[in-house]
């Protein structure tokens, strides 16, 4: 089996909020873009949340979308092992410098989890204790393998960082 890499974060001196997902999936390692599986909901919720109509096509409309919302993105893992895309399937798993990231963009004041295994993954190769003075979210996946939550559902709970934007 061999070892996956996750992407650079995406990440402006102005971001607020830090969403941290996994690590990509095997159609987002393919394509080189976060959360590239069609079916993941992240970006139609990003876009509803930024109050666009659609989701850009073009990748870099997407991460200028997360930018201006004052948004950064990246992956708990840097590196793992991993059969599909499912996140139990993670092995081998070698964090990202996350600490090293907050430390140098002190704007960031809110740490969202995309789902509960990227919550997870942090509290044990990081520590929660890392995160003390800013506020933790963890939100429901956006991925389809959550489907006991809809659509509606995951644009609801994420509705919330509406407010941070």
């Amino acid at each position: 089996m061999e070892i996956l890499h996750s992407f650079d974060p995406v990440v402006t001196p102005a971001s607020r909020i830090l969403i941290l997902g996994t690590m990509p999936g095997v159609a987002s390692l393919r394509k080189q873009e976060y959360y590239g599986f069609p079916h993941n909901a992240f970006w139609r919720i990003i876009a509803a949340l930024a109050d666009h109509d659609t989701v850009p096509d073009v990748y870099e409309e997407r991460l200028e979308m997360i930018r201006r919302g004052g948004m950064a993105l990246w992956d708990v893992c840097h590196s793992c092992r991993r059969v599909g895309s499912l996140d139990s399937n993670i092995l081998d798993e070698v964090p990202n410098d996350i600490v090293a990231l907050l430390d140098s963009h002190p704007s960031i004041q809110t740490v969202v989890f995309n789902g509960t295994p990227a919550h997870k993954l942090f509290k044990r190769h990081i520590g929660m204790k890392t995160l003390e003075g800013r506020e933790v979210l963890v939100m429901p996946s956006t991925s389809p393998a959550n489907a006991s939550w809809s659509y509606e559902r995951k644009l609801a709970a994420w509705s919330v960082l509406k407010t941070r934007f």
